[in-house]
């Protein structure tokens, strides 16, 4: 088992157990929500800074944010998405390089248990808010989205088994969110709330190193065939402030363009 090292006086997380930022900037993996907290600290002020690419045969996505957490108890979060339609703009009328963006605001509260330490049944538990606002209103609605701002609310539930060097996780959120909310939210067909399920499961080979697997379901309220999604990630920690991310991410059928298959990429600084 690595122990942990204090520095300043504070309490540092193990590496690589404050997850990566997701593409809605929470604390977790690349597309799944864990009950985790930005930062490495476990006391005081933590956060960090990230930028995410998506690459896509079709489309591309990037995000950029920021997260900060007090205490390991309560995390705000931020995060741009910026979604490249480049030749399906033309293709769907929007125009080449058409590009919808989306503003993200988070909250997490852990409401008990540790994602390490304590009885190793018991996990980690957070509750999390994202309120989203799609900044192409017009486009979003004539595409059939009946709002243009929405607001996630997920329950989750991570675990380091640290004698197997084993994470699982699991989330349940409440969405309207047609792509997460880049084609807006719910429509005249299916304007309320569904529930849905995101989960993960990692291998941590060293200290610096983990491997693992991510699921998400995903509503399709617009009836563009929207697909559940999954990735096969690995992530190293070069420094104790850096970590590199690299995953195979299939994202299935993106507004009827199919095999939406690529890299999703991130680099997050964390103090």
């Amino acid at each position: 088992m690595v122990t942990p090292s204090f520095r300043d006086g504070y309490s540092r997380k193990l590496l690589l157990t404050n997850g990566i930022a997701s593409l809605e900037g929470a604390s977790g993996g690349g597309i799944a929500n864990w009950a985790i907290l930005a930062g490495m600290q476990e006391r005081g002020f933590g956060g960090g800074l990230h930028a995410t690419a998506v690459l896509l045969p079709d489309f591309d996505w990037q995000s950029f944010g920021a997260g900060v957490s007090y205490a390991n108890r309560v995390e705000l979060s931020y995060a741009r998405q910026r979604f490249d339609t480049r030749d399906v703009g033309a293709a769907l009328g929007l125009g080449q390089g058409f590009t919808f963006d989306q503003d993200v605001f988070g909250a997490k509260l852990r409401l008990f248990g540790d994602a390490v330490y304590g009885d190793p049944l018991l996990p980690q538990v957070s509750l999390s808010i994202q309120h989203k606002r799609n900044r192409d209103s017009a486009v979003v609605r004539a595409v059939g989205a009946l709002h243009d701002s929405g607001t996630d609310i997920a329950l989750s539930a991570t675990k380091l088994l640290l004698a197997q060097s084993i994470l699982v996780g699991g989330t349940v959120r409440l969405t309207k969110a047609n792509q997460t909310g880049l084609l807006g939210f719910g429509s005249a067909a299916n304007p309320d709330y569904s529930l849905q399920f995101e989960g993960s499961l990692a291998y941590q080979l060293s200290r610096r190193a983990v491997v693992g697997a991510e699921v998400r379901t995903k509503p399709d309220n617009l009836g563009l065939g929207e697909d559940d999604w999954m990735d096969l990630f690995a992530a190293i920690a070069p420094t104790d402030f850096l970590t590199l991310t690299a995953a195979y991410a299939d994202l299935g059928s993106i507004a009827t363009f199919e095999d939406q298959r690529g890299a999703f990429l991130q680099a997050q600084l964390a103090f």
